[in-house]
Order: structure tokens, then C-alpha cells, then sequence
């Protein structure tokens, strides 16, 4: 049966869901205040004209887009938003959170984190702690890589996930002849969305397929893997492409790490040196744009994990995932 693991790392709560010692669906929650479940209240700095929506600021200053306000709010009153969506980084600007108003029997609530969502759902969950080797050895550093890069192989071809402010896209590349290399694909497209998290709009593009019972068959494939995905989609049309539509709560993990490249890299780092077991002062090597982003509340939290004193060393020629962790000498 699928297991899910949960570790909880420093910035950074992360999740795989695994069955025969395979990664099918993954998360990873950075704990931004304003995500799904936040309930708390907020004044209407916005009300658009004509219609129920509008813009309203949290307490901590933080922003949403708001819908379903009642015709008769106006700007300047206060109520009891819960957030809906979280905020998604796009190039060049940041999708604000949404929310909607709460209901009369609602209380001021923080977000669920990770633990809690999942181990609301029907999968069991094991929680490990972060110097246990089940998420490297079910693949982990591979998902990595394949959020980072957008690039995924399938035997005959390869999968291009890339964000974009629309919609996911997803192209497919390979060698093997259009109605072969689309079969092909389906399997890891329905694969990746799930490993990757991805949800919103999305667009596939195939190959453009000229004869009709070469679209219907991948329609057919495609129907059988995206058995049990929450989602809709439409038929190929004639240029080869098809749109999935699922619920959309939070970035994927292609949106995280292409948006938020030093974050991530700053929360890798932080998960090697807890896992550092050597005695000696822990010695992080980074790039400096590291060193800079590390919150102070970060590295205490790493100090108080593993009773450690820190140093940096920082190394220009390093990229920006190439930092890492080991003990030296006090």
C-alpha cells in the first residue's frame, strides 16, 4: 500500500508518497503564513465596481485577491477572510494569495501545515527524522533535478514542464515517429503530474497527429493513466493539443524551484548539515548569495538541531546548488 513520508526539514516541510520504493506524488510546504486553511481577518483596501471581488490586507501586511464578497462590503470594512490559494511566483511578478469570506461561524485559524493535511487524508504517514535515507534512496534527489530543470525522459523522448503565467505547459521531444512518441508520453505525463504537483491549467502539446484514430487512441491512453486524477481535460484537437484543468492550491514543485532557485538551494544546504554525523564545528560552503539569504532564525534553529557552533565559507565559484555541509575541527 502507498505510504506517505513526511520530514520536517528547516524552512521547509516536505512529503512523498511512495509505493514499491517509488515516488508517485510529492509536496513541499515552505510555510508562507497566507496558504490554504489561513482563516484570519483582513480589511477591504479594493472593492471593483459591479462585482463581488476586490483586494484585502492581513494583519501582517500580506495581500489577497478576494471573491465572493457581499454587494453590500465596501472598502475600508474589515472581515474574516480564508485563504483559498497561495501565492505563485511567476517571471517578473507574484500572483497574490486568494481567499473568500469565512462564514459567520468561522474562527481566526493558522494554515494546517503538512503533517496535519496529510494525515487528514485516507494514506497512512510516517514521519521521519531528516537524518533518515528513505527519501534518497526512493529517488528524491532525482525529483529535484527534474523540478529544476523541467525535464523529464521517457523511453523514446522527453517531457518540458515549464510555468508559465497562463498555465503549465507540458512539450513533448523525441525521435520516434508522432502517433508512437505521443503513446509514449502519456504515461509520464500522468506520472509527472502527480510527482510534481502540478494543478491549475495545464497544456499538453503532442505531436501534431493528421489521422483521427491516431488522436482518439492517445485520448483513449490518456483517459486509462489519469484514472484517479482529480482533474478534467479536453480531447485532442488537430494541432495535437489537449488541456487538463485540476484545483489549484499551491505552486508546483516546477514553480517552487524555478521561481525561488536560492531558497531552495538554502534549504538543501540546511537539510546536509543536519545530516552531518562527524564531530567538529559545522563548516557551510556556498555561494555568497547563500550566505546573504540565510535568515538569522534559520541558522539558530540549525545551531539548536544539532548543537553545533556554524561557519560560512564562502566560494564564488560555487553555484547556487552546489553548496555543502561538513564538521571541522573547533
Amino acid at each position: 500500500m502507498a505510504e506517505w513520508l513526511h520530514e520536517d526539514g528547516i524552512g521547509e516541510e516536505r512529503a512523498i508518497l511512495v509505493e514499491r520504493g517509488d515516488i508517485i506524488a510529492a509536496r513541499v510546504d515552505w510555510g508562507e503564513a497566507l496558504r490554504p486553511g489561513f482563516t484570519g481577518p483582513a480589511q477591504i483596501v479594493v472593492k471593483h465596481k459591479g462585482t463581488r471581488r476586490g483586494i484585502a490586507r492581513f494583519a501582517d501586511g500580506g495581500e489577497a485577491l478576494v471573491d465572493g464578497l457581499d454587494p453590500a462590503v465596501t472598502e475600508g470594512a474589515t472581515l474574516l477572510l480564508r485563504v483559498t490559494r497561495a501565492a505563485i511566483a511567476e517571471k517578473g511578478r507574484t500572483k497574490l494569495p486568494q481567499a473568500r469570506p469565512a462564514g459567520p461561524e468561522a474562527l481566526p485559524a493558522p494554515a494546517p501545515g503538512l503533517l496535519a493535511e496529510l494525515r487528514a487524508g485516507p494514506l497512512p504517514v510516517r514521519s521521519l527524522p531528516i537524518t533518515d535515507r528513505s527519501f534518497d534512496e526512493a529517488g528524491w534527489h532525482e525529483l529535484v533535478e527534474q523540478a529544476q530543470g523541467g525535464e523529464i525522459a521517457f523511453p523514446g523522448g522527453s517531457l518540458l514542464v515549464s510555468p508559465t503565467p497562463a498555465m503549465t505547459l507540458i512539450d513533448i521531444d523525441g525521435t520516434l515517429p508522432p502517433p508512437m512518441l505521443a503513446r509514449a508520453a502519456v504515461p509520464a505525463i500522468a506520472r509527472a503530474l502527480t510527482r510534481l504537483d502540478i494543478g491549475g491549467s495545464i497544456g499538453v502539446d503532442f505531436p501534431t497527429l493528421a489521422d483521427r484514430k491516431d488522436r482518439l487512441a492517445v485520448d483513449a491512453a490518456l483517459t486509462e493513466a489519469l484514472a484517479g486524477w482529480k482533474g478534467e481535460r479536453t480531447a485532442m484537437n488537430g494541432f495535437g493539443f489537449v488541456q487538463l484543468v485540476a484545483r489549484l492550491e499551491r505552486p508546483s514543485l516546477v514553480a517552487r524551484f524555478a521561481r525561488h532557485r536560492t531558497g531552495a538551494a538554502l534549504r538543501a544546504l540546511l537539510r546536509q548539515a543536519e545530516r552531518v554525523t562527524d564531530p567538529g564545528v559545522l563548516l557551510l560552503t556556498a555561494a555568497p548569495a547563500l550566505r546573504r539569504a540565510m535568515p538569522a532564525e534559520w541558522e539558530a534553529e540549525l545551531i539548536r538541531r544539532t548543537g553545533r557552533a556554524v561557519r560560512w565559507q564562502e566560494d564564488t565559484g560555487l553555484a547556487l546548488d552546489g553548496g555543502f555541509a561538513q564538521a571541522v575541527a573547533a
